[in-house]
């Protein structure tokens, strides 16, 4: 693969890369949509990665070119980074790692370089494509300007920058892109940045079964609804508590405020919250503010037409996620005999939660879930934003053959589409390794 991406390179750009980036894509094992709450995650890295073979050059342009022609060339002044936020295309997420690392620098003449990419981790799939990019260009740009910062550092500076798309995310994918070591899973916790190993335990595998169902959450507002939707359960929980809701922002620091578990933040969310949608008026009622102040104080650009919130729904989810979260790791930590159904049982409580209580599954996700769940994995669910992209499953290791000829025939064979590019929708996969940059021998 590099020696092709090189004589790609080469009748590209008439010269040889100096060096190449690769940053793996992820697979989120348990701990969905609580990353931006505050609260710890259960990430792996896969194989799959994006790879970008590089040159520094003299003139202050960045080309960029992607080995898959449907991503167009594109080419731009380092001096002068614009990000379009309405149509993110793939490039965009490459200036944003870019842009990053530059203003961290406060560089002031950046060095132009001739870059070409190539990625195996398929995109909107919720395996981080995105993300990986970020992180990957983050790293190019450093290397290519003589840079150097510690992994944490990265991580922040990269989950910092992917916001100039507009994706409000907390900071998981980018932290295990760069954290992830070959053979273990990570719990990622935050506030500070820290990654411990997860050893996960033998006789299963994870399985990552893509719906087809394309889904970019730069590009649609569920995402950046659900994140306003905690923040406002935030502000709502701490108002009834007494706390100083206006600096409150992540459902974490209630839970830290308050000094309580997870246990009594959720019988905390059954006293305060309703499960009745709330309009933006009641939202202004129970925190005692103006409508202006709603709009201008708390929601963001893109949320002021959104009409009704699910407040109770999203805090239920979020604090019993992250309890499976714990339980996760301490099941894999003390190993008992029957860790496996335990895990299982986690993974489809999960499920549940982010299909009834986060509404952010779909129907051909649903559909997965079950059709794996039939065929012998012990545990399944969506996993990466959701509505749409993939799902993992924990099936046993000797089960697995059968496993793979079975969804395939069920969910990839009954549909001309997805046969047509299943070879690369359904694969095991088990934890790789984290970003790296690697030169020229």
């Amino acid at each position: 693969r590099l020696q092709k991406l090189k004589e790609m390179f080469i009748s590209k750009f008439g010269s040889a890369p100096k060096f190449y980036a690769r940053a793996p894509g992820r697979v989120n094992l348990i701990g969905e949509h609580i990353d931006y709450c505050g609260y710890a995650v259960l990430p792996m890295a896969i194989e799959q990665d994006i790879l970008i073979a590089v040159e520094p050059v003299q003139t202050q342009v960045v080309q960029l070119a992607n080995i898959n022609s449907s991503y167009l060339d594109f080419s731009t002044s380092v001096n002068n980074i614009q990000i379009n936020k309405t149509k993110p295309q793939w490039h965009n997420y490459f200036l944003c790692g870019l842009k990053g690392i530059q203003e961290h620098f406060g560089l002031n003449n950046p060095t132009g370089m001739n870059c070409l990419l190539d990625g195996t981790i398929p995109p909107s799939s919720g395996l981080s494509s995105s993300s990986a990019l970020v992180c990957c260009a983050g790293l190019v740009t450093l290397r290519a300007n003589g840079k150097t910062l510690s992994k944490v550092e990265l991580a922040e500076i990269c989950t910092k920058s992917e916001r100039y798309i507009g994706t409000e995310g907390g900071g998981m994918d980018q932290s295990i892109s760069f954290l992830a070591e070959e053979g273990t899973a990570k719990l990622i916790e935050f506030s500070p940045l820290r990654a411990t190993d997860v050893r996960l335990p033998s006789g299963a595998t994870f399985v990552i079964a893509n719906s087809c169902v394309e889904m970019n959450k730069a590009a649609t507002s569920h995402y950046n609804i659900r994140v306003m939707e905690c923040r406002l359960a935030t502000k709502l929980l701490s108002k009834s508590k007494g706390l100083e809701w206006r600096k409150m922002l992540r459902l974490h620091d209630v839970q830290t405020k308050l000094g309580v578990s997870l246990e009594e933040m959720l019988t905390i969310v059954e006293e305060v919250l309703h499960p009745e949608p709330y309009s933006a008026e009641e939202i202004c009622r129970c925190l005692g503010i103006s409508l202006e102040e709603l709009r201008s104080q708390i929601l963001s650009q893109n949320m002021q037409d959104v009409s009704t919130f699910k407040l109770y729904q999203r805090a239920k989810h979020v604090y019993s996620e992250a309890a499976r979260v714990l339980e996760f790791q301490k099941i894999c930590s003390e190993a008992p005999a029957n860790a496996l159904q335990l895990l299982g049982e986690l993974m489809k409580q999960s499920h549940i939660s982010c299909r009834e209580m986060y509404e952010c599954s779909c129907p051909e996700l649903d559909r997965l879930v079950d059709i794996c769940l039939q065929f012998g994995a012990i545990g399944s669910r969506l996993t990466g934003a959701g509505w749409g992209g993939c799902t993992v499953s924990m099936v046993p290791s000797d089960k697995l053959n059968t496993f793979l000829k079975n969804v395939k025939k069920a969910y990839y064979q009954t549909d001309g589409q997805r046969l047509a590019v299943e070879n690369n929708c359904l694969f095991a996969t088990k934890p790789g390794r984290g970003a790296l940059v690697f030169v020229e021998g």
